[in-house]
This record gives structure tokens, sequence and C-alpha cells, in this order.
């Protein structure tokens, strides 16, 4: 990746300006064309948006991105929209105890609501602020039921069962932090009480030892940064097993969008642990050792994706995928979503750029000037890319925002178009919300808003 250092938030606006237009005519192409009845829309075949039943982890992306165009642009038809859906079908989501995905589906819908009305965006009405925190309580306490233990403390495990901890976790247990910070807790059998501070930052622990990477020899492919998908554990006894991957290549290359989960969770963790008092942290091993793990953990996946992305900022779908020989010296050169080989993964740039912009503010507020400065313009890097064609979806008919998305290489559910050799052209509900929160963090920076956090 070529770090441009000369981007500034102001030299984007014009390109934020015609993005919010662009992705406000999407949501409402998505609201007038899509079926419902054919479950939740997740990524698109010929500029239509389909579904694909696996489980319903992207329903909070599409109201939820209603509710980001709403803070971004000001029109309240978003608004609208996104809390009558978040009314109408999202319930089933705040019980669903069979996923791992209650920080995607329903902080981006109940916790963005609560958020806007809390920085004063909407009314405050208290039986409204009631209904989304009770929401969010519930769904933090469901989530966190998933629990294994191991010797970091434990894991949320994902849908595959007790025995798999996914990277893409440490981006939905802000749902178990922010049903703590309402001051609620799990109660089990004899009404003993889970504290879900504890077990969302063990979950975090758990992730940094075992689907992170740090050259530090535990395996053959150990790399500073490289992320596994999935860690297997021994339910009897909790022992790690192996890395592994269901999106990705192999459990022993790196998957760019379990990588781009790594790179905005760790941040965000960080920038939570900063407001928690130090009394919370002492019975997880105080503030200077959370920290250090989370920082750790930061830096290497940010790092490992700067040195593995093509120079324009923008990933190929695993950094270990077979054919990537055939492209030579990619990261020196701009991504190409349309070559013979292997597919680019634009969805895992959108999550990614927070990542290293959250992570690049965090360290120069910290007074790591040259560290943060690094990481902040590595995202705007890569933001700039994402703004503009091949990657922004300028066609009015097409229903998805961010282009070149990939969903599942390895199991070929994505769109091969007429002529070409491989899945391009084609976008994803998580992308597109990725998107759509990366440039809602600048857009307000820029309006001189409160700096966006999931627990403002």
């Amino acid at each position: 990746m070529k770090i441009d250092t000369t981007l500034t938030l102001e030299s984007l606006q014009p390109a934020l300006e015609r993005f919010w237009k662009i992705s406000g005519q999407k949501i409402k192409l998505i609201e007038a064309e899509y079926d419902a009845s054919k479950g939740s829309p997740v990524f698109t075949v010929e500029g239509k948006y389909t579904t694909r039943g696996w489980t319903e982890w992207t329903q909070g992306f599409q109201f939820g991105s209603a509710i980001l165009q709403f803070d971004a642009t000001g029109d309240e038809s978003f608004l609208q929209y996104g809390r009558e859906q978040t009314l109408a079908v999202m319930a089933p989501h705040i019980t669903h105890k069979g996923v791992h995905d209650h920080g995607f589906n329903n902080v981006s819908t109940y916790g963005n609501l609560r958020r806007l009305m809390r920085e004063g965006k909407i009314p405050h009405n208290e039986w409204e602020m009631n209904f989304y925190e009770m929401a969010l309580k519930a769904s933090g306490s469901v989530q966190a039921m998933r629990w294994s233990p191991n010797d970091k403390g434990g894991y949320l495990y994902s849908f595959n069962g007790p025995h798999s901890l996914f990277v893409d976790t440490i981006r939905t247990i802000r749902a178990v932090e922010m049903s703590w910070l309402l001051g609620h807790s799990l109660l089990t059998d004899n009404d003993a009480a889970i504290n879900l501070l504890e077990r969302a930052l063990n979950h975090a622990r758990s992730t940094a030892a075992y689907n992170i990477f740090y050259g530090e020899g535990r395996d053959k492919y150990d790399e500073w940064g490289r992320t596994a998908h999935e860690a297997i554990f021994n339910i009897n006894d909790g022992a790690f097993r192996c890395p592994n991957a269901q999106q990705g290549f192999s459990g022993f290359t790196t998957w760019t969008r379990g990588l781009s989960w790594a790179m905005l969770g760790f941040p965000e963790q960080l920038e939570l642990v900063a407001e928690v008092p130090d009394a919370e942290l002492e019975p997880l091993g105080g503030r200077a050792e959370v920290e250090a793990f989370l920082l750790k953990a930061a830096r290497a996946t940010n790092d490992f994706f700067i040195a593995n992305t093509a120079s324009d900022g923008i990933p190929y779908w695993d950094t270990g995928a077979p054919k990537l020989y055939q492209l030579g010296n990619y990261t020196e050169r701009p991504a190409d979503p349309f070559n013979d080989w292997e597919p680019v993964d634009s969805s895992a740039a959108a999550i990614g750029v927070q990542g290293l912009l959250r992570l690049g503010k965090y360290l120069k507020d910290k007074g790591e000037t040259a560290d943060g400065e690094r990481y902040w313009q590595a995202g705007l890097t890569s933001l700039k890319a994402l703004l503009d064609e091949p990657y922004l979806s300028t066609d009015e008919k097409h229903q998805g925002l961010t282009l070149h998305s990939i969903y599942h290489e390895p199991n070929g559910w994505d769109h091969v178009p007429a002529g070409q050799k491989i899945a391009c052209g084609e976008a994803s509900m998580w992308g597109d919300y990725h998107m759509r929160e990366s440039a809602l963090l600048v857009t307000r920076m820029l309006k001189g808003e409160p700096y966006y956090r999931f627990f403002n």
C-alpha cells in the first residue's frame, strides 16, 4: 500500500458529498424494489440484492444504513424508515440465541437510534429511549450466553458451535458492552450475576491471543498481524487446537474481511476501555494490561493490512489466495477487480478504513504522532479509492453502493459476470453499511460534530 501523506479530510469533502447523494438513492431503490418476503438482502447479483439462507445477519445493516444516512444528511425520510423498520422487524434479532451477530444487527439499529437521541439529533422521548435501551440490554445478555471457557477467560462462540471462535465477533461484542454500559448483568442459575464487561473483554483477550499472530513462532506461517478467521478449541478442557477458515482460503492464510473486523474491533475496544473506570478493569488484570493486549492486536492487524494490500488501499479477498502469484507484485499497483485470477474485496477495505482511522486518532491523542499519522493517512488513502469508481456504484439501476465485494469465494456464492473469469461488480449489505460508517466518521469530523463512537 502506498500511503498518500498529502490527503486531508477537506480534500475528500466533495467526494463525500457525492457519496451521500448516491447512498440515499441506493437506500430508496432497495426500499422500492426489494422483495422482503425472500429474507434479508445480503449481496447483489446483476445489480439486484438477493438473499442467502445462512443466518439473517445483514438485516440490521439494511435499516441501520438509513439511520446513518439521516445522521449524515439530516433527511428525516431516512430516519422515519429506519425507525419504522427497526420496530417492525428487528425484535427477533434481540432474542436470537443461535448467532454471534448481535452487535451487527442490534447496535446498528437500536444502538444508532439511541445514540442519535443522546446526541440531540432527534428529540428526546422517554419511552422511545426506554425501548431502545431495553432492546440493547436484552441483546447483549443473549449474545453473552454463547460462552465457552478457556485459559484466557473464555470466548463468545460462533454459530458453528462451542468449539468455534470467529474473529468477526470482536466487532459484535459491542452489544455485550452496550448492555453493561446500561447497568445490566446476565443472571444465570440461582441468580448468579455475570459481569458483561468481563465477558466481553475476555472474549477480546482470547481473540487477540488465538486469532491474531505476532511473528512469535506459533507455527510455520506466523507473521506480524496475520489473522485466522476461526480458532478451534477442545471444549472438554478449553485447549486451543488449530486455526481454521470458513470463508478464507485456509487457516494458515489471511482472509482479508476477517482481518478487517479485527482492524476495526480492537481500536473500538481501546476507545471504550479509555472510558471505563480503573476499578472495573482491576479484576481483568488492570488498565495497563488490558490496553496493552488490545493495542498490540490493533497495531499488528492494521500493519498487516498496509503491508499486504494493493497500492490504492484495496485488498484482494485472501492474502494467501492460490492464484495471487499470477498477479506478480500486486501490492505495488492499484487493485484490479477485473483481473482473471483472484477477486478483490472492497468490503474488507470499507471496514478496515475505520480501523486505520480510529487507531490513528487514538495514537495521535496519546501523543504518538508519527505512528498515528501513518495509520490515519493510510485510512484516508483507502477511503479515497472507495469514494470513486470503480468502487463507488454510479449506475442508478444498481442497488449496491460499494462494488467488488466478496461474500464466500470458497463456496462460489459470488456472481461472475459474463465475459469475466472471477466474481466482480457486485455489492454486499455489510460492505455498504460499513462504507457508510466510514464516511460518517469523517463527515462528522468535517462538520465539527462529536466523534462517532458506538457508545456515544
